[in-house]
């Protein structure tokens, strides 16, 4: 009975002369992944709106793999289609690597529990991706994505509710077995001996704002993310178009694009860790920014030339890390003095050189020189952008920052600092965290001040993004744009939105890549079809970055060769000539609750 039913529904919707058809068609061009091009046959058919062939595919089955390695922790999860009735095909898969917001220098004990909780968090994404999740999303349109993170909002929100609930019943019974604490008898107070009376002089100091807590993460929050990305890459897959292209769709309500930029890359070309020997410590990362009327294949080369050039003058000064146990770095040298200590490895984890100066000025001037060598000049043939990462230099029982060891400066000295920098070093465009979040009324300061000349960027000052709304002391307006990173439980409908809004302001928008990497190339296309003034990728080496800038160079080749590229702008926001108030940014991000 079940054979004849099924005969008589195939018969009646054609499908033995449609696939007839479809393999007669492939025959002759015999193609190596026939179910593959039968996939591809049938979405192109459904993009066309043919829908006597082919109707919405909907996801069968989802399905998680990880951890992977001790460091990365990376998650991979895979789409599943159902086709044709009677097979199932993996069309798609994402890698997300848990983020880490434990500071270079941190204790080895804290890198050690960061790392457990961070193996927690992956098996815990795994369960869900093959438990809640993968039942919760079956038979939904693979290219619904609004109403797919819609539900794995609400997913996300009951586990924040279910973890307030166990919080709540574990602090219970602690606090019915920990007995009050025994009153103890008041200490008497001493008497003070007649004398002289002494004036004691108060100093008033300018307190400053403590650190905000650090944004917990719900263990298991990243199968959020991936789960949206591997969403939206089957729905790509499905329509038969890059996934760039998708997103970019997906943001401009299915009205394809004239024209698409490509972001400008932030190249990381030296990485100066600050717990290296060297007195420097305002400068964590230095990147190189091509200009915008370069190609991105120039852009690459004329960074590549910079690169090698910085590594030959690094190895002339004696300040170019070796292996370790290579004892030659640290001999005398025939001038009688002494090199300064090598730094413990060459290529830190963002695919670039470590090294480290004695001051700012050393660093910059050495970079010049390097970029005259090659025949190029610094501020007309390429730009600097300066990561500060202010929030690792903040001493707080002096109250000010470390920039040099020893020597410390106010927020509002910082200001001025900055200040006379891009005054004397005008080819440096960008400053990324050049103070904590908490020093507001400084970073209105500098954007007032240097806004017009440079952009200043929150890439950790804009961590807590999700309570702009609810709190009225953060201002979104007062820097010239956000780094934003897919991590954890962000979902493509946030990035999407939150664009949206950041465009409208006339604030840029800069994709950056965590600290843990892969090999996923998915962040590139979001930047591309989100339409992000900067990429924030790290250096030109290591496999996981390389991957990366490959993606980027091949998306400029496929738009080139469509006549849709159009060239990227430079354009800073002049917060000093601006008199409307800026709108506050709605509640996107949702914020993550205790873990």
């Amino acid at each position: 009975r079940l054979r004849r039913e099924a005969a008589e529904d195939y018969r009646g919707q054609r499908v033995p002369e449609r696939m007839e058809e479809a393999l007669n068609t492939l025959f002759p061009l015999r193609p190596g992944d026939l179910y593959g091009e039968l996939v591809a046959r049938a979405g192109a058919a459904a993009a066309r709106g043919r829908r006597g062939l082919s109707r919405p595919r909907v996801p069968a089955r989802g399905g998680a793999e990880g951890p992977w390695g001790s460091v990365l922790n990376l998650f991979t999860l895979f789409c599943c289609l159902g086709l044709f009735f009677f097979f199932l095909q993996r069309i798609c898969s994402t890698i997300m690597a848990s983020h880490s917001q434990i500071p270079e220098n941190a204790l080895p004990e804290i890198i050690e529990a960061d790392e457990k909780e961070r193996k927690d968090s992956v098996h815990t994404a795994v369960e869900w991706v093959n438990e809640s999740l993968n039942t919760m999303l079956r038979d939904l349109e693979s290219t619904d994505q609004c109403q797919a993170d819609k539900m794995l909002g609400e997913y996300f929100a009951n586990k924040v509710e279910e973890k307030k609930e166990i919080q709540k019943r574990e602090e219970e019974e602690a606090a019915k077995v920990t007995p009050a604490p025994a009153s103890c008898p008041p200490t008497p107070i001493p008497k003070q001996k007649r004398g002289k009376t002494v004036k004691k002089v108060l100093v008033e100091e300018n307190p400053i704002p403590p650190a905000e807590p650090a944004e917990p993460v719900l263990c298991g929050s990243l199968a959020i993310g991936g789960t949206s990305l591997a969403i939206a890459k089957a729905g790509a897959t499905i329509s038969c178009v890059p996934l760039y292209l998708y997103i970019a769709l997906l943001k401009h309500n299915q009205e394809l694009p004239k024209e698409m930029a490509l972001p400008l890359p932030m190249v990381t070309l030296l990485n100066c860790e600050k717990n290296l020997p060297t007195k420097l410590k305002l400068v964590k990362e230095v990147m190189l920014i091509p200009p915008a009327e370069l190609s991105l294949k120039q852009g690459i080369e004329r960074i590549q030339d910079i690169q090698k050039e910085m590594t030959r003058l690094l190895e002339s000064s004696g300040k170019m890390p070796g292996p370790p146990g290579d004892s030659k770095k640290g001999k005398t040298q025939s001038s009688g003095k002494k090199a300064p200590p090598p730094p413990l490895k060459r290529i830190s984890h963002l695919g670039c050189l470590t090294t480290g100066y004695d001051n700012l000025e050393q660093l910059l001037l050495l970079m010049q020189t390097a970029c005259k060598n090659v025949g190029l000049e610094l501020g007309t043939d390429m730009y600097l952008a300066i990561n500060c990462a202010a929030h690792e230099l903040m001493d707080y029982d002096k109250r000010k920052y470390e920039i040099l060891t020893g020597t410390f400066k106010s927020p509002d000295e910082m200001v001025a600092m900055y200040v006379e920098m891009i005054n004397n070093f005008p080819f440096i465009i960008a400053l990324i965290d050049p103070l904590r979040k908490e020093d507001r009324e400084q970073w209105s300061s500098i954007c007032s001040a240097l806004g017009s000349k440079c952009y200043l960027i929150a890439e950790d000052a804009a961590t807590h993004i999700s309570k702009l709304k609810s709190d009225q002391n953060i201002n979104i307006a007062m820097c010239s744009g956000v780094v934003l990173k897919y991590i954890n439980q962000t979902k493509v409908s946030d990035l999407i939105e939150l664009t949206g809004i950041l465009d409208g302001q006339r604030h840029i928008t800069i994709l950056g890549s965590p600290d843990g990497e892969s090999l996923d190339e998915s962040l590139v296309d979001l930047a591309v079809g989100l339409g992000a003034r900067f990429l924030k990728l790290g250096g030109l080496s290591r496999g996981e970055r390389v991957a990366k800038y490959n993606r980027l160079l091949a998306i400029e080749e496929e738009l080139a060769a469509n006549g849709t590229l159009r060239e990227a702008k430079l354009e800073f926001i002049d917060f000093a000539g601006e008199s409307q108030p800026e709108e506050q940014l709605p509640d996107v991000l949702p914020a993550p609750e205790q873990d």
